[in-house]
């Protein structure tokens, strides 16, 4: 299933553009939005309860320890309800907490909700779920507890996905990286917006290591060119490319979620994938159109 915004029909400048200013206005952007008002939006009215809200203090036990200040809920939100009529939980992740960083506690939350889902399935309630992806990957200073956090997350995805759709959202801005980009991966469904940024790897990450030669993060057209969600879209690593409009999103989720499940799981295509990787020649720089071409290319049979 492929879904992108189809483009307005020809008509006159000056019309195109009182018109576009109005669609502009109409729009509620739910790259603005945090963690909790996002999960709100997606959930039918009415229909959000938190569980595990910010009042019963699941915080970090390892960051005041460090001189981080914690966060009542660790930046993560769980909210169940329903989307479009039918059982639904949806998992937020708080970019503007530590970067959205994943550890022990929120990744618990994260995992334990998954869990939970297929528990619902296996007794016969089709219960969906939704990632809202704002990640930088695990939190680094709860290190290999942050990975355990991650590798359950993995699991049960994978374990619920048999069931039902699990969708994964990156709308922006911190994008999706590290071993949460593989958990964005594992989904039956990917949705993103053109704020988005999908890769194993940070740009800053990138730059540390490669040089600022060879990968610049402070270079937005070259960072989103490579990483960004319309090539992402373009080049078939995710489902789904829409405008950043609450509901545009949300009609786009509820159709997926709600759909049926893929005829097989993208991550079961990863020798595709790993042919193309293979195919490139480290040696020569890359650029935006280099990477759609590299993933355009048939292979050889």
């Amino acid at each position: 299933m492929s879904i992108a915004t189809q483009p307005a029909p020809a008509t006159h400048p000056a019309a195109a553009n009182s018109r576009s200013l109005e669609s502009l206005a109409s729009r509620q952007s739910i790259v603005e939005l945090g963690a909790r008002e996002r999960a709100a939006a997606l959930l039918d009215p009415g229909s959000f309860r938190e569980l595990i809200d910010p009042f019963e203090r699941e915080r970090s036990p390892w960051l005041a320890a460090q001189g981080v200040v914690t966060q009542a809920d660790d930046g993560v939100v769980v909210a169940k309800g329903t989307i479009d009529g039918q059982p639904a939980v949806v998992l937020a992740i708080e970019g503007a907490f530590q970067g959205g960083s994943m550890g022990e506690v929120g990744g618990a939350k994260i995992a334990g909700a998954l869990e939970l889902a297929a528990e619902d399935n296996r007794k016969g309630i089709p219960t969906r779920a939704v990632l809202l992806l704002e990640t930088g990957g695990v939190r680094l200073q709860e290190a290999n507890l942050g990975l355990a956090a991650i590798a359950e997350i993995h699991a049960a995805i994978v374990d619920l996905r048999r069931y039902v759709p699990v969708v994964g959202l990156i709308a922006g801005s911190v994008g999706c990286f590290g071993g949460m980009s593989i958990a964005a991966g594992l989904c039956s469904y990917l949705v993103v917006t053109r704020e988005a940024r999908l890769g194993l790897n940070g740009p800053a990450v990138i730059e540390q290591e490669a040089g600022i030669d060879e990968y610049d993060s402070r270079d937005r057209p070259f960072i989103w060119g490579l990483t960004g969600g319309e090539q992402r879209f373009a080049t078939g690593l995710v489902d789904a490319y829409v405008e950043d409009d609450v509901e545009q999103v949300r009609q786009t989720v509820a159709a997926l979620v709600n759909g049926p499940l893929p005829t097989s799981p993208k991550s079961d295509a990863w020798q595709h994938y790993l042919s193309k990787l293979a195919a490139y020649n480290p040696s020569v720089a890359i650029d935006a159109a280099g990477v759609r071409q590299l993933y355009s290319t048939p292979e050889a049979s």
